[in-house]
């Protein structure tokens, strides 16, 4: 029993409550059901945990989740990188193997399907949702409905203010998030018609993403001239409402520009925005 008592101190040291079955084999090694004994009085309490509570490798002890995007065992054991939590499973993403990498068992959400919260936010499965209600003890924070927020167009990515010099090309981008999906289109000044209308050096591409529920779309202007300098504005609308955003387009002659002028998509001023910038304009999207 005193022997039973110092190896259950040793082995709770690391974190687990499992000891060695008295025989010397080793749970770990053998694999079996019966190969470790449970000793609940040493189970360390496990908190912040935001996929959840899971058992240990021997099923005695409540410990944290692995949350999505976190590695995992693949057979389900526990035993080296810990188990998944609450609504998620061990996968292989066989896609990594098209980009010469090996894969690695990850847990991934059961339900990809995004769901609406009583706050207003879509998430992006149920998983982020529990992460959040777990974030937020004491508030009440439920599941309207599946699916993502209705919501009118918000423009995640505005289009920016350029100087260029005439006979060169001119991209504008407008990236918005809405649901039902937001229908795009550009104007110029105070012009009543969408471009690109019948001029065949303007086109308007539109797609997809990058995140659900989003779409991006381009003005581009083929050989700018003096005459396609003014205001232009990205307009998005669904059935609940619109949004818009408008940047300026100055046009300077090719002998009186200086290099320094050529297509600066920059406010005058302004530094470019950095990828952890950009990424914290999504914030309404988990």
């Amino acid at each position: 029993m005193l022997l039973l008592l110092v190896l259950g101190l040793a082995w709770s040291f690391h974190g687990a409550s499992c000891l060695p079955h008295p025989t010397g084999l080793k749970w770990a090694e053998e694999g079996a059901e019966g190969q470790c004994q449970c000793v609940p009085q040493l189970c360390p309490r496990a908190t912040a945990c935001p996929a959840g509570l899971v058992r240990d490798y021997c099923g005695c002890c409540l410990e944290c989740g692995n949350a999505e995007g976190q590695l995992c065992d693949l057979d389900g054991s526990g035993t080296f990188y810990g188990r998944c939590g609450e609504n998620l499973e061990c996968q292989l993403d066989i896609q990594e193997l098209g980009y010469g990498r090996i894969p690695e068992p990850q847990c991934v959400c059961r339900s990809q399907g995004a769901v609406c919260g009583s706050n207003h936010i879509t998430y992006q499965n149920i998983c982020k949702f529990q992460e959040a209600v777990r974030e937020r003890k004491g508030q009440d924070l439920s599941i309207t409905s599946d699916g993502p927020c209705q919501t009118v167009p918000q423009i995640k990515h505005h289009p920016q203010d350029q100087v260029n010099v005439s006979g060169h090309d001119v991209i504008f981008m407008c990236e918005v998030f809405a649901y039902p999906m937001a229908l795009v289109e550009w104007r110029k000044d105070e012009e009543e018609f969408a471009l690109p209308g019948d001029d065949p050096h303007i086109s308007v591409q539109s797609r997809g993403g990058p995140l659900k529920y989003e779409l991006s779309s381009w003005l581009q202007i083929e050989g700018v001239r003096k005459a396609d300098g003014g205001t232009y504005f990205c307009i998005a609308h669904n059935k609940l409402g619109n949004a818009t955003a408008k940047a300026t387009l100055l046009v300077a002659s090719a002998e009186a520009a200086p290099p320094s002028l050529f297509s600066s998509p920059v406010n005058p001023g302004e530094e470019a925005p950095t990828a952890s910038e950009e990424e914290e304009d999504y914030s309404d999207y988990y």
